[in-house]
């Protein structure tokens, strides 16, 4: 019988192979088609995001278009002092603030709810049904969404008119009244986009394990109960990370709804910094103010989402990034 002694046993020498390191440019033509396959969408965010953003140079200056970028004269922060200095900016900015409290206040719980409600519904065909109904209008844009509405809220409109015939009531200004500006747009929001907020949502509640459902039901709890301690649960990731975003464009109103539903007597309360970009920046004609507001406005998107990920972390949550 042989024995193999220590000293034999530790001559014994494990080949370890290594693979050679591939060069960047060898990775990047073993993947050339995925690569290809990036490329259209990589070029449109390169041409019409990134390289815009050069323009923004214009804040710093006092552009003239006939002397063009690199001679115009260099004013350093004077157009950025003026946002804080320029009375009609300091409520254009409160206007935007107000609105979107509003829109994350009334309309971002919606879609919420609405996902839980059609994840009650155990009829796949009246679930579908639902909810063809109520992703439609998304695919509408906002210049017929704002058709509708002044069709419908009109002085000689149909809800006026209804109005008369059941309640015997005066006509009422609902396009005209500045108290009814901020809740038209954010009843407009809810309609237009309630419905496709919902998809984030039920894509999350589809990968709740059912047996917790069934272990609750066990346990005596009521739908309520399983809603509250295992549907919102399942989905409260998703509902941070959609909020961190919403904080981000928080000073982002959309231009075009507020731009069809403007109006003189409505501009007090609805003009908000998208638009007024638009009316001080093209049709005034002062570029570099209007940039300097434009980019203050991205800047504080950026703070906030940078700020509100950090609080996401801090309780737990994983955050955008």
């Amino acid at each position: 019988m042989a024995i193999t002694t220590p000293a034999e046993a530790g001559t014994t020498v494990i080949a370890q192979t290594t693979t050679p390191k591939r060069s960047l440019a060898a990775r990047l033509f073993r993947e050339r088609y995925g690569f290809l396959l990036l490329l259209p969408g990589l070029l449109y965010f390169i041409w019409f995001r990134y390289v815009p953003m050069l323009g923004n140079i214009i804040a710093f200056e006092d552009y003239s278009p006939f002397q063009g970028f690199m001679h115009s004269d260099w004013v350093g922060l004077k157009h950025f002092k003026r946002i804080f200095e320029d009375a009609e900016v300091i409520r254009v900015i409160w206007n935007t603030l107000y609105l979107s409290f509003l829109q994350i206040v009334f309309a971002f719980p919606i879609p919420i709810v609405l996902a839980l409600m059609l994840n009650e519904v155990k009829n796949q065909r009246v679930k579908r049904l639902v909810q063809s109904v109520v992703y439609l209008p998304h695919f509408l844009s906002w210049v017929v969404v704002a058709g509708i509405v002044t069709i419908f809220l009109k002085t000689e409109g149909i809800v006026n008119k209804l109005l008369d015939l059941s309640f015997s009531m005066d006509p009422i200004s609902f396009l005209q009244e500045p108290s009814w500006f901020m809740p038209l747009i954010v009843l407009e929001v809810i309609w237009k986009e309630a419905g496709w907020g919902t998809i984030i949502f039920l894509a999350a509640l589809s990968g709740v394990n059912p047996t917790l459902y069934e272990a609750a039901i066990v346990d005596g709890a009521n739908r309520w109960r399983q809603i509250w301690h295992i549907t919102l649960p399942a989905i409260r990731g998703t509902i941070v990370i959609l909020l961190i975003l919403r904080l981000g464009s928080v000073l982002d109103s959309g231009f075009t709804q507020i731009f069809l539903m403007l109006n003189p007597f409505t501009m007090q309360v609805g003009n908000v910094l998208d638009t007024f970009v638009y009316f001080k920046g093209i049709q005034q004609s002062d570029f570099s103010f209007g940039t300097a507001v434009g980019l203050f406005k991205g800047v504080v998107g950026l703070v906030l989402i940078l700020a509100a990920n950090k609080v996401a972390k801090k309780f737990g949550e994983e955050g955008v990034f």
